[in-house]
């Protein structure tokens, strides 16, 4: 294995109802775990998501509300999810925008605390993309020179994913890159932190409405107070916080946005 660890990887991927962070729900979660010395262990559960799979999600990954309908909730098993993550580094394909946002709400929902800010996260598909912007197939095929066997199953997008990761840091590490804005980071480095750095960095919460500007505050990544400061709004416009928390907002950024808050009022 190619990846220096100093913590365990957990790769995850998810098949959910849909794509709606805030409304759609878990149906299969499989995580593969490599741990410092490269073992690997694989968990995987399919979850009753209490609605209805619509016909155009169970196309995509084949699972239909028949083959779910006597698992146990995510809330059941949300405490062994947990369990299987904690301690671990956190790795997967699209990670960012989709799975980690989507999880977040699940464990919200369950009433676990998972801060996922205290783990390095990686995101295979920003590094390709950064790179080589193709699907994780495309990516499995030019990394590991193999093709992706049931693709949309969740075992075998993780799997597929942790391969492409640890092909990643041996393919470019050394190699300094730039984003699509012209930025141009450290080469690449074969360490969780700097990995971390080159996909999440800037990351505030998970449906991407905050992020942290180059000082290192966060900002607003959306509406008419995009770019400025999230205290500093806040104090200006208390009414603003009254809208995110009362409307259609993912409980991820909302509770990030009370973090905030709390924070500035106690630094008065």
């Amino acid at each position: 294995m190619n990846l220096n660890l100093k913590n365990p990887l957990v790769v995850f991927d998810l098949e959910t109802t849909g794509t709606n962070v805030t409304k759609d729900r878990i149906i299969e979660i499989s995580m593969v775990k490599a741990d410092i010395n490269g073992e690997r262990t694989i968990k995987t559960y399919r979850c009753n998501p209490e609605m209805h799979i619509p016909s155009t999600s169970s196309k995509i990954h084949g699972i239909y509300d028949e083959d779910i309908k006597d698992k146990p909730t995510f809330k059941q098993i949300a405490k062994d999810v947990a369990a299987f993550m904690k301690g671990s580094d956190i790795g997967g394909y699209n990670v960012l925008r989709f799975d980690l946002p989507v999880i977040t709400e699940e464990f919200l929902r369950a009433g676990i605390e998972f801060d996922f800010s205290q783990r390095k996260i990686v995101d295979a598909q920003k590094i390709f993309f950064m790179m080589e912007p193709r699907t994780l197939g495309a990516a499995l095929k030019f990394y590991c020179g193999r093709e992706l066997e049931d693709a949309h199953s969740a075992e075998a997008d993780t799997i597929a994913t942790l391969d492409v990761i640890d092909a990643q840091v041996k393919h470019y590490e050394g190699v300094s890159i730039k984003d699509k804005n012209g930025k141009e980071y450290e080469p690449v480095k074969n360490d969780m932190n700097a990995l971390h750095d080159l996909t999440a960095k800037n990351l505030v919460d998970f449906a991407g409405r905050m992020v942290l500007n180059n000082e290192g505050e966060a900002i607003f990544n959306f509406g008419k107070y995009k770019g400025k400061s999230v205290a500093e709004t806040l104090k200006r416009d208390p009414h603003y916080y009254d809208w995110i928390i009362n409307n259609d907002f993912a409980l991820d950024t909302k509770s990030k946005l009370t973090q905030i808050r709390l924070k500035s009022q106690f630094q008065k």
